[in-house]
């Protein structure tokens, strides 16, 4: 028995060590080391788990533990979250930050003291796209991704993408253009920018998420027709473009099922339509069905929930969930960690190059500018000019950027008060002390909350100040000019309103009169000066005002860059993006936007915030912006393409390549300087389609292109390529994007409207320039808006 038993003894040990020796001689795979399919089958089903759920969501006030607590606070404080680490199989965790105009994560830290973490707060998306340059768009990615690799982060979640659908959008600001063509372009130079660096992005919301009302539960009801052709097509350019290394899905349900959740969406369209070839992460907390998620192909889930890990558990357990579709969205996820900082070893500074980087940002800004009025040459400053009088609140306190996830931590911001100074000028100190004495006084009575208070209940922004007519009657004869600035703000979690937001305050008006009148008596000039994320209303006042310089929201050297404009060191060259319209009412939208609600039907939802479900009917099609005002025929205030110069440009005679469409045709123009300063010009080309078996706008935007910097006298030519893909729209009884034979007019100019120079050319036959899949099928009959 004993025997037995020093037998059995021995056999266990041996066994053992034979166990040993295996782990030794077969060590577990290493991501990198080893086969992608070696690393996967090595893992458990709950590690495949840990990948595509995120770590948790840590906050003040709040903390939602993914598989684990915190892990964002261990790398990168501020950081929006993280992947899980599988040490084991040398899988490092992913950090992503926010967000669109700049790097976001906190500037303190507690165990570095006297250390801080700023990054620069670029201009916003929508003053970007207002430069029409590309290059412009890269140079400042390139820079950005800079910070983004510096700081720690893997992957910064921007750039944003979605159309200006309806003016009142609360984060319009984040992107870029009601216009898919100049969305698209602008995404890629950014994604390649950034990316440059050994960086990744996330383009987003996708799709559809044209609205903060609602957000994480309204039902867009959409056609594939207006999905296709404005909604999904600048994300598709943006893919192709760019190969961004991951997408965001949106809140939103699109046609019934949630983004995040929509196979047709993330791998019909996505993947097999365009080729994408990363990953694709929910917004946070977007969706509500983590098994639907993975089956859909989002890939991973943002920022994490114990709740999500166990449904997907179960789901795999019990066959709902095939193992090999989960690893297949582990697999995405492996092949980005593959080319991340975090798993090349990359030894991160903490010190990118703020100052070279504040230049980038400054430059980037003067090209975005848009001069929208400028009567008697009263920009750029005449040079006797020294002595202003700045009025307006925002004249002293920069809005350099929107709210929420858009909004960084910056170390200053110039405003434009201190740009004028620095430029040179004098800024009147009694104006100055009375603006500045009232703002201090509203801070002290609202101070600053953490980014979570403030986020669930927004200070609201200072009203503007009343001004007392006699201060504007003694400062028209004691300054030489004024300037009047105009702020607004808005961002995530809400939209904005017609009152008092995209209509001026009656405090607003009552300024711009009394200022215009007071130096109108004395024959001087007045500026106004447009520090805004978003379009307004600027028909009730524009008259009062000599010039009108649209500044938009220009990042933390805004004053600087404003200054830059105004005394005609640079010369605007911006040009909208976006339709400013004559009148709220006249928005193809307005009826619609933000659609209805079902409050007997709500819930609690994220952060605990009640849920109201919701739907939004896009009943005007592809009548979005430009391409229902000047189908329609309604005059707007200011048109798309739209911007002035402080010289003059003309236009030669538009030569094709040829007077048939045969594949590819090529179109020339040479822009002179017919004035006497430097400038830039943007060429915009439009093209106008032969009436076939689709209705379609009058002419659409496709292509454009910005000189040099000209001299006076000074010509450059340029060239625009089309092909079957500019000719097409979208045909809904065949999933194909066709063109019809006939007459196309190609339309080269300085805006939508201001058409300078026509071309013509013929397409023998219909031609099909290309087949995708049938999906996103509207559950419900759509009446849209068509052309008369």
């Amino acid at each position: 028995m004993q025997i037995k038993r020093l037998q059995g003894g021995v056999l266990a040990v041996a066994l053992l060590l034979s166990g040993y020796t295996a782990v030794a001689q077969n060590p577990a795979p290493k991501l990198g080391k080893s086969p992608m399919s070696a690393v996967i089958k090595a893992m458990t089903l709950e590690e495949k788990v840990q990948l595509v759920v995120g770590a948790g969501f840590n906050m003040p006030g709040m903390t939602s533990s993914g598989t684990g607590v915190g892990q964002t606070q261990d790398r990168v404080p501020g950081a929006a979250g993280t992947t899980h680490a599988i040490p084991r199989l040398g899988i490092p965790s992913l950090v992503t930050s926010d967000g669109p105009a700049g790097v976001r994560i906190d500037s303190v830290r507690k165990g570095n003291p006297g250390r801080t973490y700023y990054a620069t707060a670029w201009p916003v998306a929508t003053l970007l796209a207002s430069s029409w340059d590309t290059t412009v768009v890269k140079n400042v990615g390139i820079a950005f991704g800079h910070e983004v690799k510096e700081y720690g982060i893997d992957v910064i979640l921007a750039p944003a993408l979605n159309i200006h659908r309806n003016p009142l959008g609360g984060r319009n600001f984040e992107y870029y253009s009601e216009d898919p063509l100049i969305a698209g372009r602008m995404t890629a130079a950014m994604v390649n920018g950034i990316e440059s660096n050994g960086v990744g992005t996330s383009i987003k919301h996708f799709a559809a998420n044209n609205q903060e009302s609602n957000r994480n539960t309204v039902n867009t009801i959409v056609s594939e027709r207006a999905l296709r052709e404005i909604y999904l097509k600048g994300f598709e350019i943006a893919v192709k473009q760019s190969q961004p290394w991951t997408v965001m899905s949106s809140y939103n349900k699109i046609n019934g099922t949630y983004t995040s959740e929509s196979a047709d969406l993330l791998t019909t369209i996505l993947r097999k339509d365009w080729g994408f070839k990363g990953f694709v992460m929910t917004d946070w907390f977007g969706g509500t069905n983590p098994v639907a998620q993975m089956k859909a192909g989002n890939n991973l889930l943002m920022p994490g929930t114990p709740a999500q890990s166990s449904k997907i558990i179960e789901a795999v357990k019990s066959g709902q969930l095939a193992e090999n579709v989960l690893d297949g969205q582990v697999a995405g996820i492996l092949n980005i960690i593959l080319r991340s900082p975090s798993f090349t070893g990359y030894k991160n500074s903490d010190r990118p190059d703020l100052k070279k980087d504040a230049q980038v940002a400054r430059t980037a800004a003067t090209e975005g500018m848009v001069l929208l009025k400028n009567e008697d040459q009263a920009l750029p400053v005449k040079q006797q000019v020294r002595n202003v009088a700045l009025f307006g609140i925002n004249g002293y306190d920069l809005i350099a950027g929107g709210t929420g996830s858009g909004d960084v931590n910056k170390a200053y911001k110039i405003s434009l008060a201190q740009g004028l100074t620095n430029a040179g000028y004098t800024v009147d100190n009694e104006v100055r002390q009375t603006y500045t004495a009232y703002m201090a006084d509203y801070s002290g009575k609202h101070p600053k909350k953490d980014f979570f208070k403030e986020f669930m209940n927004p200070t609201p922004p200072a009203p503007e100040y009343t001004l007392d007519k006699a201060l504007a009657v003694q400062k028209a004869s004691a300054t030489d000019m004024a300037i009047i600035a105009i702020g607004r703000n808005a961002g995530e979690g809400r939209d904005r309103k017609v009152e008092d937001d995209y209509e001026l305050t009656n405090t607003e008006k009552d300024m711009i009169k009394a200022v215009s009148d007071a130096y109108h008596a004395q024959h001087k000039k007045v500026v106004v000066v447009l520090n805004i994320g978003g379009v307004i209303n600027v028909m009730p006042w524009r008259n009062s005002a000599d010039a009108i310089l649209l500044a938009w929201q220009p990042g933390l050297e805004g004053g600087n860059a404003m200054a830059d404009v105004l005394s005609g060191k640079v010369t605007p060259s911006g040009k909208l993006a976006t339709t400013f319209p004559a009148s709220y009412n006249d928005v193809p939208s307005a009826k619609s936007f933000p659609g209805k609600e079902f409050p007997e039907q709500a819930t609690t939802g994220m952060l605990g915030m009640k849920a109201i479900p919701a739907e939004v009917t896009y009943d005007e099609g592809i009548y979005v912006g430009y391409r229902y005002y000047n189908t329609f025929n309604v005059k707007p205030a200011y048109e798309f393409g739209y911007g002035l110069s402080y010289t003059t440009f003309s236009y030669s005679p538009v030569k094709l390549s040829a007077s048939t469409f045969n594949g590819r045709l090529t179109a020339t123009v040479t822009v002179t300087n017919t004035g006497k300063t430097a400038g830039k010009e943007v060429a915009e080309l439009y093209l106008s389609a032969p009436k076939g078996k689709l209705d379609k706008p009058t002419e659409e935007l496709k292509g454009f292109a910005k000189t040099r910097t000209l001299r006076p006298g000074e010509s450059q030519t340029l060239s625009f390529v089309l092909t079957p893909e500019e000719l097409a729209s979208f045909d809904t009884a065949t999933s194909s994007w066709v063109a019809a034979s006939g007459k196309y007019t190609v339309k080269i100019g300085a805006s939508s409207l201001d058409i300078k120079q026509m071309a013509s050319f013929s397409l023998a036959k219909e031609l099909i320039a290309g087949k995708v899949s049938r999906a996103l099928v509207p559950q419900v009959p759509i009446t849209e808006l068509q052309r008369p």
